[in-house]
């Protein structure tokens, strides 16, 4: 089935209208990609189908926002970058008395407990707090409960301690009944909310902001917008940690940023 592109204009405007959730600055051939897919597993006839149903019923529409945004995310994935957070930008926050951390798009959380046990493990994480968030309430819950599959526990313990850690990886969970959940003590500090990094404001000054993966299913006007949201909410001389395929060159922020880390995209705000 090929997707009419004024059908799917009509139903992204439709979705910005009714329910706030703005998909036009999404890169158009990853959007399409996932409506078709989702047309096809859910046996949806056409895109009108689609829509009516999304209009008439609000789970129905959870069911298909869980589709349109990316959730694919694991722990300590790429772990030099990490490697390199705790080296390079670590030591620099624990000389401030209090430190603010933006998880943006934090999806299903794997990326948030990475976080949480790299500052503990500096001894951090008693003096941070960490705003975790992302357009998708579901997987919101889900990154609070902690809770995912043993199975990942091996490639997680390698990403681990490739990342420098310096513990017992499973001291960090409890394992039962197939599934591993995270001691809740690494997110006592962690402030979880819905955030759509298409429509919404600053809403803090931040000392560090990790969003990777996300800007690259972004046309290069939300991009834009998101990396100026992003140098607007970072403090002066604040970090920022983007996803390996995504940069700061070309863009209107590029000359406002240094480099720390080239390959690990990973840059400080200038003053």
């Amino acid at each position: 089935m090929l997707l009419e592109k004024t059908e799917a204009e009509e139903l992204i405007e439709t979705i910005l209208r009714v329910y706030g959730y703005d998909f036009s600055g999404y890169a158009r051939a990853s959007l399409y990609r996932r409506i078709h897919r989702f047309l096809q597993n859910k046996k949806v006839k056409d895109l009108a189908e689609l829509q009516k149903n999304i209009l008439d019923n609000t789970d129905y529409f959870e069911v298909f926002l869980q589709e349109m945004t990316v959730n694919v995310t694991e722990m300590f994935r790429d772990p030099t970058f990490f490697w390199s957070l705790r080296k390079k930008v670590l030591p620099i926050l624990s000389t401030y008395p209090y430190i603010r951390i933006w998880d943006a798009g934090c999806s299903t959380g794997e990326e948030l407990y990475s976080l949480a046990i790299l500052l503990k493990e500096e001894e951090l994480l008693h003096k941070t707090r960490i705003y975790a968030t992302d357009v998708n309430q579901k997987v919101l819950a889900q990154a609070k409960d902690g809770i995912y599959a043993i199975s990942t526990m091996k490639e997680y313990t390698q990403g681990y301690h490739q990342s420098g850690g310096k513990q017992d990886f499973s001291e960090y969970y409890t394992a039962r009944y197939g599934y591993a959940k995270f001691n809740q003590s690494l997110i006592e500090n962690v402030i979880f909310y819905p955030h759509n990094l298409a429509t919404d404001s600053s809403f803090n000054e931040f000392h560090l902001i990790l969003c990777r993966n996300v800007l690259i299913y972004f046309n290069k006007g939300l991009q834009d917008r998101v990396l100026q949201l992003f140098t607007n909410s970072l403090v002066n001389l604040g970090y920022l940690g983007l996803g390996k395929k995504e940069s700061l060159a070309l863009t209107a922020v590029e000359n406002q940023f240094s480099v720390v880390d080239k390959a690990e995209k990973i840059f400080r705000k200038a003053t």
